[in-house]
This record gives structure tokens, sequence and C-alpha cells, in this order.
């Protein structure tokens, strides 16, 4: 699902570190090695239809290489 982000992250939390990563084999073969950290946070989003709705979200990032890969977990409203 496509979306924009329309708003600052909150809440951010790490849920895992490097090999506490399931696919950090897969992100350094992708995006390069790094100190991988899976997190997670609260924003606004707005989908492709318009609409602007609060969500729980997960992504990867790394250090040098920032934030990739985001996913909606749930909606909040």
């Amino acid at each position: 699902m496509h979306f924009e982000i329309i708003s600052p992250i909150t809440e951010i939390e790490t849920i895992a570190i490097n090999q506490g990563i399931r696919e950090v084999a897969r992100l350094r073969k992708i995006y390069g090695r790094g100190r991988w950290r899976k997190r997670k946070g609260i924003a606004t989003i707005l989908l492709p239809d318009g609409t602007a709705r609060q969500v729980a979200l997960h992504w990867y990032e790394a250090t040098s290489i920032g934030p990739k890969e985001y996913k909606i977990k749930y909606f909040l409203d």
C-alpha cells in the first residue's frame, strides 16, 4: 500500500537491534552494512484515496543509511 507520512512520527521505540532482526541479512544485501534497528511509532498518513488516518508504523533504520521500508501495522482511528 502506498502512502505519504504527513506528520512527525511520535512515540518512537526500538523493537530489535542487528541480529534480533529476522531480515538483517536481506537489509544488508539491499542497503549495505550498518547498525540496523527495527523501530515503531505513531504518525498520521495520507492514503491514495485522499483520507488521512492515524496509524502505527514499523520500519527499519540504520545510522548511516536512514529509515527504510515503512509498513502500516494497524489503524488507530
